[in-house]
């Protein structure tokens, strides 16, 4: 069933795991080598909430670092102790929406520690249920509807205990491309790693890639799979497989799958991560080591991923050879949104000589990646927020303040400072501050807007308008340092 070749064979996994270096490390420029300064493993965050891994899960990561084979056969008690399940619930949002029994963060709360105890016993004795996810939809950029699951509060709580112990064994497998929803681990460094190696490495060629219904289309039989390789404990792997099985329970209707994992639940962004570690990380990885003759860099982010290439022939066969390989595990590239573009510091030359303007621009988290030149005329990536996501988050925005219209001063103030600062804090990045200003400058005239369509006599000039701003809204400043910056080059 696999080799130590890790070739489009359909294999799984390498004899021997090649993701030697810390799991925190952040792959400089996406190559065997790390970057520099890169945070000592004593500084891992493995949750939000804690500064270090408790005693038992460090024992836990020891073993799994130390053997890289080795299945764990003893975890479920680590899952059911009352201190952990406590964590999970205070980390739940606490005006989260309730699942398809209505219990809520706070009603539950009220008797919280017979609650986990009862919990926990359950757990225990193998008596624990899961329950249906009730489904809602909302709204993607491209006006297309995302469907997310959400679930009772204590399949919330448990998903979240099983997600800290297993981060225990899989923070030490994965490899250091792979940045989405990890503890420790930004959109921001998955962002930095990708422009540090643009910049840094001989890059000619971009495959942006995207994968089709990804969450919708995974297999549960391939996830159990690549699960029992690392855990033993037949609870814990039926106790996720309860939660594959429970189905969804739309318009009154429940509906079960043998693919696919519903996006809502705590467990959801790991297991994608464990199937796409097996179905594509491990993969790709040996591919640059054993295939690639010039440089290649790679960055994923949960399903959305990007390769960077030296030679145009070898991202052609790569992306011939992942087609092959994702078929294998019931998965298929996105056709729509998978390409393959000039993209570096020759293209722009090169765009110019062919008489074609700038060279192509992709999308990534966000931001769209143009190729740029610094003051100096050096080649640098530039990042601009997406137009079509900002355009989309204005329009909402400007929905909530008409709805706040009749609100006090300071509440509606108090909503258009989050908004704003929440904005800068994720698109405040070098070289895009045009972008976060006009942002800023929009929310202003949309708020000024909303303000004077509260009656027909009243008014508020621009004189007042410039007092509630310099109370209320931020200042659109960059916050984010150089990618250099991020990783010690």
């Amino acid at each position: 069933m696999m080799n130590d070749r890790g070739k489009s064979d359909r294999s799984i996994v390498p004899e021997k795991p090649p993701n030697k270096a810390d799991s925190h490390a952040a792959e400089a420029a996406e190559e065997r080598d790390r970057a520099k300064g890169n945070p000592p493993k004593h500084n891992k965050r493995w949750t939000p909430s804690q500064g270090s891994l408790p005693m038992g899960l460090e024992r836990v990561r020891l073993a799994a670092e130390q053997d890289r084979k080795q299945r764990f056969t003893a975890l479920l008690h680590h899952i059911y102790d009352i201190d952990r399940l406590r964590r999970a619930y205070q980390e739940i949002q606490r005006d989260a929406a309730a699942g398809i029994d209505g219990e809520t963060w706070k009603h539950y709360g009220e008797r919280l520690e017979d609650n986990l105890r009862d919990l926990s016993g359950r757990l225990a004795r193998g008596a624990y249920r899961a329950r249906p996810v009730r489904r809602v939809y909302i709204e993607k950029a491209d006006g297309r509807k995302r469907p997310l699951g959400v679930p009772v509060l204590e399949d919330k709580i448990v998903q979240r205990s099983v997600v800290e112990v297993l981060n225990a064994i899989y923070e030490v497998d994965f490899v250091g491309f792979s940045y989405g929803f990890r503890p420790g681990r930004s959109p921001h460094q998955a962002l930095d790693a990708l422009a540090f190696g643009i910049w840094k490495k001989w890059v000619n060629w971009i495959l942006d890639s995207d994968l089709q219904s990804f969450f919708d289309t995974l297999g549960h039989d391939w996830l159990i799979q690549f699960l029992e390789y690392r855990i033993g404990d037949r609870r814990v792997i039926r106790l996720i497989q309860k939660w594959l099985n429970a189905g969804v329970l739309e318009d009154g209707k429940r509906m079960f799958s043998e693919i696919g994992t519903v996006q809502g639940g705590s467990i959801s962004p790991l297991l994608a991560n464990i199937y796409l570690h097996y179905a594509f990380d491990l993969w790709a990885q040996q591919w640059r080591k054993k295939q690639a003759h010039g440089d290649v860099i790679i960055v994923r982010f949960a399903d959305d991923f990007v390769v960077g290439f030296q030679h145009r022939k070898e991202a052609e066969r790569f992306w011939k050879e992942l087609g092959e390989r994702l078929a294998g595990f019931g998965l298929k590239l996105h056709p729509e949104k998978t390409r393959l573009i000039e993209f570096g510091r020759f293209a722009r030359q090169n765009a110019k000589t062919r008489g074609q303007g700038k060279p192509e621009t992709f999308n990534f988290l966000g931001f769209t990646h143009c190729c740029g030149q610094t003051r100096e005329g050096k080649f640098t990536v530039i990042r601009k927020t997406m137009r079509q996501r900002m355009l989309k988050k204005l329009k909402a925005i400007s929905e909530e303040l008409k709805r706040r219209r009749h609100e006090p001063i300071p509440d509606q103030g108090r909503y258009v400072r989050a908004v704003v600062q929440g904005h800068v804090n994720y698109f405040g990045v070098p070289f895009n501050s045009p972008a976060i200003h006009a942002f800023r400058h929009q929310v202003i005239r949309r708020w000024h807007q909303w303000l004077n369509r509260r009656s027909q006599r009243a008014s508020v000039t621009w004189e007042r308008m410039k007092r509630f701003t310099a109370r209320w809204v931020p200042p659109a400043i960059v916050v984010h340092p150089y990618p250099a910056v991020r990783f010690g080059g």
